[in-house]
């Protein structure tokens, strides 16, 4: 799925601003054609904080705004694209509906040329927040023996993860045009030989048009080259992308009928490669140490809303730190904060929404379809991002059950078929499989989420740091693969301090995060360690959950520092 651009050819207009919005509790509403009433609503951000008494609300909500198109657009195919939705959208343009979609986090659209006016266009979205077992991430769990849900780790709302369960449009909304005859789809994957990169592109357009043109440029090189379905760009002395320098080349797509240009499409390439080796992961061939965290999407009253400052900032405190990297912790991240990670030469491990998913018969299969659903929709969005350099197919299932293998083997079948280029991995918690994870037999590095020092031994670290030690190379013993610790931390109230340390405090944070990042760094084969989190975060309310916050982060949610983020910044900083 391309993402809209504007140029000579294509054309784009953001819907968002102040929408009308009512809540419909019992689910009865039937306002396809528009409603009266309501109350303003900001769009796109979640609904929860902005309207008194929704916090908790996440049924269903419907949405209303009206547009128009300049008279030149009528004609051209026109689509209305939805960057996320949480969690089930269905969408009327003028009282036809054109579409639904279930998911959120990922990106849809409809075609609306046929449906569309010069003015006074009406659209309305209906939005279920609903958490259910047969949905991903699922909530409202039944109790079940195989599921932790049925008993003391109720929380409310009923999710089964552990962050807020935002509800509505939660990214832009855009209204935009394409030619008759277009570019549909790109595909860009890189090799390096020798000094040469190697740009192999794969274009999908309109099955009458003529000729592509490809023009790639940057760092004194300009190529132009006319392409068949799959291309090859041969680019001598490539500046090749890295943390360290993100060279991005901008390659330029032009469909032509005889000399005729009729369509254009640019997206930045980066030339780099990604590859596991015995017990390493090699960028560009050479071994790489991932440094970095674990971040929500999350900020007060926008909750889950897309804030262009917030990604902003998140990325210059990650840089202050001397993290390289992060994983989209437990969802897609808004696909500007992909491309800013393409810029700014962050390493992402990107994971799908598939987060608290357990095995009980009971709404499995549609379990099973979604996670594909989406596994097909992530890769299709990112896949042409450099900094992108493995998929995460989830977090931390209830893999003690004998249908979790299989199911994830699928799962794991499908994203090497579609993107054979990146590693793939499935997010394993200690404290319900341990090293016995049965994706592990499979994925091609282990992603392990570990706690010692916290959820168990909490208060005594040293005790944490040697059950850790000997559980990664018991680990490593078995698979022979490289490991990323890809969530350790301490919940730490901003402000507390202990002398000595203890739990909550500061320094037990500060404490806790030198002694294990002190014990990876003596681990060859660990190639990763992502703290848990950046910053505090919003979640259910529960006994576990002070203040209904997750206080793992080393900033606060509204980003100042703790003692913590000044010692990761002397652990992780280079030499300048």
């Amino acid at each position: 799925m391309l993402y809209p651009q504007s140029n000579s050819y294509r054309q784009i207009q953001d819907l968002s601003g102040f929408w009308n919005f009512r809540i419909d509790p019992d689910a009865s509403g039937a306002w396809s054609a528009g409603f009266e009433g309501g109350q303003p609503i900001a769009v796109p951000a979640s609904w929860n904080d902005q309207l008194n008494d929704l916090r908790d609300y996440l049924g269903v909500g419907w949405y209303q705004t009206t547009f128009s198109v300049p008279a030149g657009w009528l004609g051209q195919p026109i689509f209305i694209r939805f960057g996320s939705v949480n969690y089930l959208a269905e969408v009327w343009l003028n009282g036809t509906q054109i579409g639904q979609h279930e998911g959120g986090h990922l990106p849809f659209a409809f075609e609306i040329s046929s449906h569309v006016q010069a003015e006074a266009n009406v659209l309305v979205v209906r939005v279920d927040g609903e958490l259910a077992p047969d949905r991903v991430p699922p909530g409202n769990i039944p109790p079940d023996p195989k599921s932790p849900f049925g008993g003391f780790l109720r929380n409310f709302p009923a999710n089964a993860f552990d962050f807020f369960p935002y509800c509505g449009i939660q990214r832009p909304v855009q209204v935009y045009t394409v030619p008759q005859k277009a570019i549909q789809d790109v595909t860009v994957t890189t090799d390096i030989e020798g000094t040469t990169g190697v740009v192999q592109v794969a274009v999908e357009h309109s099955a009458d048009a003529g000729q592509v043109r490809a023009t790639l440029k940057g760092f004194g090189t300009e190529l132009v080259q006319d392409l068949d379905d799959s291309s090859t760009l041969r680019v001598e002395n490539a500046a090749l992308w890295s943390p360290d320098q993100p060279n991005l080349y901008d390659l330029t797509l032009e469909l032509l009928v005889g000399d005729t240009i009729i369509d254009r499409y640019t997206l930045p390439v980066g030339i780099r490669t990604i590859q596991v080796a015995g017990d390493q992961l090699l960028l560009n061939g050479e071994p790489v140490q991932l440094t970095g965290f674990g971040r929500h999407e999350d900020f007060p009253v926008m909750g889950r809303g897309y804030v262009p400052a917030v990604m902003i900032k998140d990325f210059e405190l990650m840089r202050w730190v001397g993290a390289n990297s992060f994983r989209t912790t437990h969802y897609p991240y808004a696909e500007e904060m992909m491309a800013l990670a393409d810029r700014l030469g962050f390493l992402v491990i990107d994971e799908t929404q598939a987060v608290g998913l357990y095995f009980a018969e009971h709404g499995l299969e549609r379990r099973r379809e979604l996670c594909h659903q989406f596994t097909r929709e992530l890769i299709a969005r990112d896949k042409n991002h450099p900094s992108v350099i493995m998929w995460s197919l989830a977090n931390e299932p209830f893999n003690n059950d004998e249908k979790a293998g299989p199911f994830f083997r699928e799962l794991y079948d499908l994203a090497k078929a579609l993107d054979p280029t990146r590693p793939v991995t499935v997010v394993n918690v200690g404290m319900i499989n341990g090293p016995d994870e049965p994706t592990f037999e499979f994925v091609d590095v282990l992603c392990m989420n570990r706690y010692y020092g916290w959820y168990s031994q909490g208060g005594n670290i040293d005790d944490g740091i040697e059950v850790l030690e000997a559980e990664l190379d018991a680990t490593h013993a078995k698979f022979g693969k490289p490991i990323i610790l890809s969530e350790f931390g301490a919940d730490t109230l901003p402000g507390w301090h202990a002398e000595p340390s203890e739990m909550f405090s500061e320094e037990y944070q500060t404490e806790f995060l030198t002694k294990t990042i002190n014990l990876l760094n003596q681990k060859s084969y660990v190639v990763g360690q992502h703290v848990w989190n950046l910053c505090d975060f919003k979640t259910s309310q529960a006994v576990f959950r002070t203040a209904a916050m997750n206080f793992k982060g080393v900033f606060t949610r509204d980003r100042r520092p703790k003692m913590a983020a000044h010692r990761l910044r002397e652990l992780w900083r280079k030499e300048e």
